[in-house]
């Protein structure tokens, strides 16, 4: 789904500055919209993803933000993440579902003591109706994320430091923000803008990634880190303040209407806690993100922007398998095309917007039935196979030190 959200007051003769904004949503939302930008990249002449003005990204849309300002175009990301065809970045279920060990061994340690003093409470006054209080303090020994989000972290510092790539943010050729919360103010934490721009866009992106209950908090230099939706879904207003006149905005979490997708079963619950908990942290999501794209309108009227989501009746957003190496190739193929046939749908309203910066659609592309962003990755790989991937790596590392 294609929402376009044009300027009240268009800005006249001013060069355009794009901005890019990308919200969360795990692998799914990578995966997501990797398809989406895909498609558009391709379909917009003058648009080059990797040559934006600003980056935005939140959780897993920082990681394709990234991706992106580091010069990985989508079918480059598709040959990594989606194929795991590059040999130098081994891509595996494993990076995201690796058991929070170090947290277990933690709480564990602390139990002792812990149940001593529970104990010792309860004792001095067991009448008093104290047990229950007594108790609270066990919450602690529960962990605070289920899963380990290291793995992926040093995979991350990998994948941005290789070929003249960087994982410093004061190094990237434009600006980049990645967004967490900082847990113990509830406030956000603005990777990439001083006096957070010197930590690594890697262990960033770990604390934007770090959804409460699935993987721990992130301490960085004294303070923790959460996941950066807590606050806001897409801090699209982030590349706004920094001067963009058209923002590219992708939200790939929508709640489920299964009355709307036809389905003869309309009752998620029948699909256990886990479903229920999906529809939930949806819903709450995306009715904060309608309020906030509401307001940019008054706040930035001078701003165009293009908001990209699934349709609300689209099953394969809700109940894809994001861990199977199949399921990722559909859900990124599904997103693509999906975006294609909204460009279409919207072409006579996107024209005017586009030319106010400079961009237009191209028919042809878009007209093109037989292309599949699968089709685009297989050609990426063709020409950059492990042969010619490796000069080009050296070429690349030799233009670096030049």
């Amino acid at each position: 789904m294609l929402t376009l959200q044009p300027a009240p007051r268009p800005r006249r003769h001013a060069a355009p500055r794009l901005g890019l904004a990308l919200a969360g949503g795990g692998p799914l939302g990578a995966f997501y919209e990797l398809g989406v930008l895909h498609a558009l990249g391709e379909a917009c002449d003058g648009l080059d993803l990797t040559e934006l003005d600003t980056y935005v990204g939140v959780s897993s849309g920082a990681l394709v933000a990234a991706g992106l300002v580091n010069g990985f175009d989508t079918a480059d990301m598709g040959v990594v993440f989606i194929e795991n065809a590059a040999l130098e970045y081994p891509v595996s279920p494993g990076l995201f579902l690796q058991p929070a060990f170090r947290e277990y061994f933690a709480r564990v340690r602390g139990a002792p003591g812990l149940i001593s003093a529970v104990m010792r409470q309860y004792l001095n006054a067991p009448r008093d109706g104290a047990w229950a209080a007594a108790l609270e303090p066990l919450g602690r020994l529960l962990p605070t994320g289920i899963l380990d989000n290291r793995p992926f972290t040093e995979f991350m510092a990998r994948f941005l430091s290789c070929h003249g790539r960087t994982n410093d943010f004061r190094k990237l050729p434009h600006p980049l923000y990645v967004i967490a919360t900082d847990l113990d103010s509830g406030t956000e934490a603005r990777f990439g803008a001083p006096p957070l721009d010197h930590v690594p866009i890697s262990l960033a992106i770990r604390a934007s990634t770090a959804l409460p209950g699935l993987y721990p908090p992130v301490e960085i230099e004294g303070r923790t880190y959460v996941d950066g939706a807590l606050l806001r879904t897409m801090h699209a207003s982030v590349a706004l303040e920094h001067g963009a006149s058209l923002v590219i905005c992708v939200n790939p979490l929508v709640p489920f209407d299964a009355y709307a997708s036809g389905r003869r079963s309309t009752d998620l619950a029948r699909f256990g806690l886990p479903q229920v908990l999906n529809q939930t942290f949806r819903a709450l999501i995306s009715s904060r993100m309608q309020v906030g794209v509401a307001a940019y309108r008054g706040r930035f009227p001078k701003s165009d922007m293009l908001l990209f989501q699934p349709d609300r009746s689209d099953e394969e957003m809700f109940f894809v398998n994001v861990f199977k190496y199949s399921d990722r190739r559909r859900l990124v193929e599904h997103s693509y095309q999906r975006t294609r046939r909204d460009l279409v749908r919207h072409a006579r309203q996107l024209a005017p917007l586009l030319a106010r910066h400079g961009l237009k659609l191209r028919p042809a592309v878009l007209a093109d039935g037989a292309r599949t962003f699968r089709g685009a990755v297989h050609e990426r790989q063709r020409r950059f196979g492990v042969t010619t991937g490796r000069l080009a790596a050296s070429l690349d590392e030799l233009e670096a030190l030049l």
